[in-house]
């Protein structure tokens, strides 16, 4: 790795390969979860496992959006984050800047999300799921190891900016 490959204020690349399969992880366990409770939303299940809280308190949580089956959302979330890790090579923050950003958005309105689910469960419906809290976990975990992602990006555009290229070459990483 040259210095060219650390964005300025950083020690590491947060775009390397060891950090994006960390987060992948995250993101697949966080996906499969989701994809089970959308399941039990959908109707393929009568009942949902929970240790912690038993499956009354999780079905009280999951049925409050019913007919809609608000999981899928994390679904959507848990697999875009997959697909945006995936893409590119280590310095993309510099090269492909527009992936990291993607990849923010999602991981922010992730743990904005997961904060509001929390707040439901201890408000509105009085019950606990121990999947629903899981998940939400993941969502901080993935926000906190790969925000650098997007912070080093957004630096990177910022400075590609101020050097007079416009703002389509600098998220597309052209106008390094």
């Amino acid at each position: 790795m040259t210095r060219r490959d650390v964005p300025p204020g950083f020690d590491h690349d947060p775009t390397a390969w060891g950090r994006r399969l960390v987060l992948i992880g995250l993101a697949a366990t966080g996906l499969a979860v989701a994809g089970y409770l959308t399941l039990y939303q959908l109707g393929a299940f009568a009942s949902v496992w929970d240790p912690v809280f038993g499956a009354r308190a999780s079905r009280a949580v999951l049925d409050l959006t019913k007919p809609v089956p608000d999981a899928a959302a994390g679904v959507l979330a848990y697999a875009s984050e997959i697909v945006l890790l995936a893409i590119g090579r280590p310095g993309r923050w510099r090269t492909m800047p527009w992936t990291c950003l993607g990849l923010g958005a999602v991981l922010v309105t992730g743990a904005i999300v997961s904060v509001a689910l929390i707040a439901v469960q201890a408000t509105v419906v009085g019950d606990w799921c121990v999947l629903c809290l899981g998940s939400a976990g993941l969502s901080f975990a993935l926000f906190a190891l790969g925000i650098g992602e997007a912070r080093a990006a957004l630096g990177h555009v910022r400075a590609v900016r101020d050097r007079g290229a416009g703002l389509g070459d600098a998220l597309r990483g052209t106008g390094c």
